[in-house]
């Protein structure tokens, strides 16, 4: 059995199985999950818009907007709540002759003022000194009379409540819904009971809307809708029916899908925009809104009791619209809202009715979850497609890229657009393909290497095995043309040292010398070919890549003759100690670059990762010429070129052997600092005078005639 089918025929299950597998399950899991409806994805993309709202609440711009709050203060300067219904009408009244464009009431009286005269003395004993005053009581005009002539000289809108539970209660309409497309009735949620005003007042009124909101699963209000329906009856909101009142308009039109210019693509259908007065309001398909909240403004509540000053005037309430409502804690008209746990209900109002005056229309687009589905779809899939090309840091770039742009693009829709999308559930998605994905590829990576250092780690050198633990898909006969550098060194006179050592003693001083090199060629991104003897063959930019090859087999030639040359100090201290002949070592050492192919090598039965080529046969030539021109290091023209950052020096054209064109060849003396320095100016300038005397045959020997400037290696 060769090597090949010993790893072909032992793969796992694991690796067997499609990579993209497990990270497509759980794509295609959070696809199914995103559009199943839960409410607890839409809860989860909810807090994400609320904490969008408190990074950056809507600014406070003034607008015609006012809250008459009913505050503690106010309860203790006028009394407590439920006031008479007189002092509700001098409230009214008062308001209406500050100029207010509407008084609206986020307040329900559906009972009977127990304070009225009709009613009061229905608790009075009975007895001959009192009939008198109850005949006198029961002239006086009623309280809810009181309240009714004052709603009807001013413009008043009340509210009701709507309940689950069903009843005879429907509220009175006091506008008429006009609509274009579909019937908005299919679409606004229809309650079956209600809590209504007083047949007087109601009819008293100028309008009447609902006040109360749809708060979410969590108990947070965000959305708040415009319209609701009693059975066949279409009512509007207490904000709608005050922006109608206010201007004094007397309809309201609901633009639906199916009419001119809307176009629901497939998904949603619905209402989409509801119009009154000058304002047009778009909503979402049942008619909801999504309240854009301010910071709480001293500058637009006014308690009750400051109606009543004298210099109630300047509170700005000419033309505005006043909310009455309280924040009183007793009376427990609280509500929970993105940027206040407890604001009072009246204020949710205010901001509904301010956001509207002023344009801002925060909105979730038809579009959103559409395009929140794609952007999962394609990061997921192009994750599951990069991941095994491009490896686990790049893709984590990559995702970390793409969910800070989607975070980045969704705040600058909701801070600029005043659009809601969700980069979160798309985020946290694909996260979850990438880290679900890399846990595969990670397991099948150990696994495969696992394999690979069982089947091959008697057969090949540690480098490769760990390079093919890392890329299996190279585990095949053949190579590839690299651009590499080739280093070769070998021990001056070694034959003379051999006859010095025994058996045992050789092997350790070639040891001792063979170690510290090969951590020296390592350390500089080099790979050891082999070891031929006390030669050592070395090459850069295989099988890793090395941009820097010329320059990193450089540094660790000039790093070998000096380690060497502190060897030697300790080798000849350790002769000295035990008193036998010391003999230095020298090495010689040849580099250079060129096109070499590279990978492995040999049969099927056995083969070895290495390079073949010219220049390789060059670097070989190069080594051996450095003992007859005298130098340590011999470098070929193209490592020259590639690492200009070193001092070289020319030493001859030369024909080596099995050769028939000349080289350019070089002797390298040290590193960029050595370079710059003095002593090699002066060195390089005398040397090339003297190089250019030889060239031109400048002296006192004539040479043979034939002499063409290149010196003819006879050796190798």
């Amino acid at each position: 059995m060769n090597i090949f089918s010993l790893y072909s025929g032992n793969t796992t299950k694991l690796q067997r199985l499609p990579s993209f597998t497990a990270p497509l399950l759980v794509l295609l899991a959070a696809l199914a999950l995103r559009v199943s409806g839960f409410g607890w994805v839409e809860d989860f993309q909810c807090k994400v818009f609320d904490y969008y709202q408190r990074l950056e609440p809507r600014p406070y711009e003034e607008v015609p907007v006012r809250v008459i709050d009913l505050d503690d203060e106010t309860l203790s300067r006028l009394g407590q709540w439920p006031w008479p219904r007189t002092l509700v009408a001098k409230l009214v009244t008062r308001l209406s002759d500050l100029g207010v464009s509407a008084v609206v009431f986020d307040i329900v009286f559906a009972e009977p003022d127990r304070t009225s005269p009709g009613t009061v003395v229905k608790f009075w004993p009975a007895g001959p000194e009192s009939e008198a005053l109850k005949s006198r009581a029961r002239t006086l005009p009623d309280h809810e009379k009181v309240l009714a002539k004052a709603f009807r000289s001013a413009n008043v809108v009340v509210g009701f409540t709507v309940v689950p539970e069903a009843n005879d209660k429907v509220p009175a309409a006091k506008l008429h819904f006009a609509y274009s497309g579909d019937s908005p009735l299919s679409y606004v949620p229809d309650y079956p009971g209600a809590v209504v005003n007083l047949p007087i007042l109601e009819e008293a009124a100028a309008g009447n809307g609902s006040f109360s909101f749809m708060a979410e699963r969590d108990g947070v209000v965000r959305r708040a809708p415009l319209m609701i329906r009693r059975g066949n009856v279409l009512l509007p909101s207490l904000a709608l029916e005050a922006l109608r009142v206010a201007q004094g308009a007397n309809s309201v039109m609901v633009k639906a899908v199916g009419a001119s210019g809307e176009t629901s693509y497939g998904e949603h259908t619905g209402i989409v925009a509801v119009k009154v007065g000058q304002f047009v309001i778009p909503t979402d398909p049942f008619g909801r809104i999504w309240v854009h909240f301010a910071p709480r403004e001293p500058r637009r509540t006014i308690p009750a009791w400051k109606v009543f000053e004298k210099d109630a005037s300047s509170a700005g309430l000419e033309g505005a619209i006043a909310f009455v409502g309280t924040s009183a804690m007793g009376l427990m008209d609280l509500r929970v809202t993105p940027t206040d746990p407890v604001a009072p209900g009246v204020e949710v109002h205010a901001n509904i009715v301010e956001q509207i005056m002023l344009g801002h229309s925060l909105q979730r687009p038809d579009w959103a979850s559409g395009a929140e589905l794609l952007f999962l779809l394609v990061l997921g899939l192009a994750l599951i497609f990069l991941l095994p090309r491009l490896g686990a840091a790049p893709c984590l770039i990559f995702s970390l890229g793409a969910i800070g742009a989607a975070v980045a693009f969704s705040w600058h829709a909701y801070a600029r657009l005043e659009m809601m999308l969700d980069p979160v559930f798309p985020s946290l998605t694909v996260l979850a393909v990438y880290t679900v994905s890399t846990l595969v590829s990670y397991l099948r990576t150990e696994s495969e290497k696992k394999h690979i250092r069982g089947a091959f780690g008697q057969y090949l050198p540690p480098v490769l095995v760990e390079q093919l633990a890392s890329h299996p898909e190279k585990l095949r006969l053949g190579g590839e043309m690299r651009n590499i550098t080739i280093h070769f060194c070998d021990i001056r006179g070694f034959t003379t040292i051999s006859e010095q050592c025994d058996p045992i003693g050789l092997t350790r001083l070639i040891n001792r010398f063979l170690t510290p090199m090969t951590e020296i060629v390592m350390k500089h991104k080099g790979c050891i070919d082999k070891y031929i003897g006390d030669c050592i063959m070395a090459f850069w930019n295989a099988p890793l890549d090395d941009p820097d090859h010329a320059a990193n087999s450089c540094r660790a030639a000039l790093e070998m003759h000096a380690r060497l040359s502190e060897l030697n100090k300790a080798w000849e201290a350790e002769a000295l100690a035990e008193g036998r002949k010391y003999l230095p070592i020298k090495i010689g050492t040849g580099l250079n670059t060129g096109d070499a192919v590279v990978g492995n090598l040999g049969s099927d039965q056995r083969f070895g990762y290495s390079v073949l080529g010219d220049d390789v046969n060059l670097a070989s030539r190069l080594e051996g010429q450095s003992k007859y021109y005298g130098v340590k290091i011999v470098v070929g023209d193209p490592t020259r070129e590639k690492a200009p950052g070193f001092a070289f020096l020319e030493l001859d054209l030369i024909r080596v052997k099995g050769k028939l064109q000349p080289v350019r060849i070089f002797t390298l003396l040290g590193d960029k600092a050595f370079k710059e320095s003095p002593a090699f100016t002066e060195l390089s300038a005398a040397h090339d005078a003297m190089l250019g005397a030889y060239r031109k045959q400048q002296w006192d020997t004539v040479p043979e005639s034939d002499w063409d400037g290149v010196y003819v290696a006879t050796s190798k």
